[in-house]
């Protein structure tokens, strides 16, 4: 008997995901392989970031969200290099030792990775916003500068403290800044003595005349009014070009002038490019990424020249399609139905095509935009709809169940329940007593 065409897939976002449902039912097995073990709902990363939401709400198991599929092998690695002409990938495990997987079908589904732009400091001195480690070290920092600045004296240093920074003001950059800053003005408004955190600043600083480009201009206005509203200050017009330790130096584009701010945190959510194997693979392929790692693909999504390569998702570079969920989404399901199709023994491939179902951003309490054709929806009727959205292509009923509770609660209360961080050396609570 014949074995069953394996299909490879390399990463368990949502394009990885969907490639993998689509196959269900058709004769194959599948192997899985991710850096983590936990799918990630990278659209909510920044509530996970200031204690709204716990990780636990924003992630499933990989293995309990495939659980009952019993084609489907996951494995716990990274992929590292690839064997085009053997069809052979090689995968680092957790322990760090190669293994060799072969494949019949490749699917490339690994997302981006943060961009800093020649910023070199910047990878020192300031947090990216695409994995959960991300979010987990902004909310230590953010939430520890309120508890540090507590504890100080000198009105320069708690003044530091109590400054945040934000580069870029596309969707995730506008919704952090929002949040940090709520999170100044209702959460922890009245919870410290030595500090008023209201008087927290947050910056938002872009390189376009306006926040949100990737919306019409009536919302990006409208939003922008929203942030004005609850203290957010935007620098438009200006980069980024220099992070320090306590500083954040922004050029004008115009002028070249530059300004520096005092500011203790600095969130980096200006650019994203595509994983280091991405560009191996591009390599090994022959064929040339773009600027930001992307692989060029057919209008299937496989790769010229190697009909059992696909890439889907944000490491594909089809018609310059935007870095949202529903792309990745749409082109998982996509693939898998292409391979499905091969298997069943038909030749003819169907083009991909993109239905834009819209986009939406956060921008503070009660208040986000959507953007659906002509269709535009703010204020109170964006939010609601921005909520049924996420609560929709949230990953599991326990996930969703659990988001719109906590919403809730924090609509009510005004409180976040997801603010433990801790300090120090865990080892050293194990250690025992000092002499006497």
């Amino acid at each position: 008997m014949a074995s069953k065409p394996h299909v490879v897939i390399i990463g368990a976002g949502f394009a990885g995901v969907h490639a993998a449902r689509r196959l269900k039912k058709v004769p194959v097995s599948i192997t899985v392989v991710d850096r983590g073990t936990s799918h990630l709902f990278q659209p909510l990363l920044y509530q996970c970031a200031t204690g709204v939401l716990s990780e636990g709400a924003i992630t499933s198991p990989i293995r309990h969200l495939l659980r009952r599929q019993r084609n489907v092998n996951v494995v716990l690695g990274e992929a590292d290099d690839i064997d085009v002409a053997a069809k052979v990938l090689t995968v680092l495990g957790a322990d760090g030792s190669p293994a060799q997987i072969s494949y019949d079908y490749l699917v490339v589904g690994t997302g981006m990775r943060t961009a800093y732009h020649g910023c070199d400091d910047a990878i020192e001195n300031s947090i990216g916003m695409k994995t959960l480690d991300d979010a987990l070290a902004i909310r230590r920092q953010v939430l520890g500068a309120f508890e540090i600045a507590e504890t100080l004296t000198d009105p320069e240093e708690r003044r530091k403290w109590l400054t945040f920074a934000v580069a870029g003001a596309g969707p995730t950059g506008v919704e952090i800044a929002g949040q940090i800053r709520e999170l100044a003005t209702l959460a922890l408004g009245r919870e410290f003595d030595s500090i008023d955190p209201t008087e927290a600043r947050v910056l938002l600083f872009h390189g376009a005349d306006r926040i949100l480009p990737s919306f019409t201009e009536s919302l990006s206005k409208k939003a922008q009014r929203t942030l004005d509203r609850i203290g957010v200050e935007t620098h438009l017009g200006v980069h980024v070009v220099d992070v320090g330790e306590d500083t954040v130096t922004t050029k004008d584009k115009k002028t070249d002038e530059t300004t520096t701010y005092k500011a203790r945190t600095t969130l980096w959510t200006a650019g994203v490019e595509a994983v280091p194997f991405a560009r191996t693979l591009a390599k090994a392929l022959g064929v040339e990424a773009d600027r930001s790692g992307r692989i060029p693909v057919r209008d299937d999504l496989s790769v010229e020249g190697h009909p059992e390569v696909f890439v889907a998702g944000d490491t594909s570079s089809l018609n310059k399609l935007p870095g949202v969920a529903e792309v990745a989404m749409q082109g998982g399901r996509h693939v898998g139905g292409v391979i499905a199709d091969l298997v069943a023994g038909q030749s003819e491939r169907k083009p991909f095509k993109y239905h834009d179902l819209g986009n939406a951003a956060y921008i503070a309490r009660r208040n986000a935009i959507v953007q659906s054709g002509p269709l535009e929806m703010s204020g109170t009727l964006g939010w609601l709809a921005w909520g049924v959205i996420h609560v929709a292509f949230l990953a599991g009923v326990r996930n969703r169940m659990g988001a719109l509770v906590t919403w809730s609660a924090t609509l009510i209360t005004g409180t976040r329940s997801e603010r433990a961080i801790t300090y120090g050396d865990p080892r050293r609570a194990h250690q025992p007593y000092p002499d006497e």
